[in-house]
C-alpha cells in the first residue's frame, strides 16, 4: 500500500488518475494534457501502473491505459477507516472486522 499512497502523492499522477475516470487512455492522448517530456509521463505512468492503479493494453502500436478500481477502492477503505467511517469504526476499539470465509465441507 505505500506504493499506492506514493504514487497518488503526485498532482500529475492525480491528474491522469482523473482522466482515466472516464474511461481507457491512449499514452499520447494522456501526453498531449501535460507539457513535459515523454519520459516524464512515461515516469509517472509506470509509477501508477507499479502501484496497481492502472494497467497497460496493447492495441497495435498504441497503449491504451485503463483505471484499475480495485486499487482506488482500498486506498479509500483504508483512508475510511482511519477517518473512523468504515467498517472497523463501528466495532469496540481492538476488534478486527470478520473477513468472509469460504464456507465449510
Amino acid at each position: 500500500m505505500n506504493t499506492l499512497f506514493k504514487a497518488l502523492s503526485h498532482p500529475v499522477r492525480r491528474r491522469i488518475i482523473a482522466m482515466l475516470r472516464s474511461g481507457p487512455l491512449a499514452s499520447g492522448d494522456i501526453a498531449a494534457a501535460f507539457d513535459m517530456s515523454w519520459p516524464t509521463i512515461t515516469g509517472h505512468l509506470n509509477a501508477l501502473k507499479d502501484a496497481g492503479l492502472v494497467s497497460p493494453e496493447r492495441e497495435g502500436q498504441t497503449i491504451r491505459y485503463r483505471l484499475e478500481i480495485s486499487a482506488v477502492e482500498e486506498a479509500m477503505a483504508f483512508l475510511m477507516d482511519i477517518a473512523g467511517t468504515g467498517e472497523a469504526a463501528a466495532l469496540p476499539h481492538g476488534v478486527q472486522p470478520r473477513t468472509a470465509k469460504a464456507p465449510r465441507r
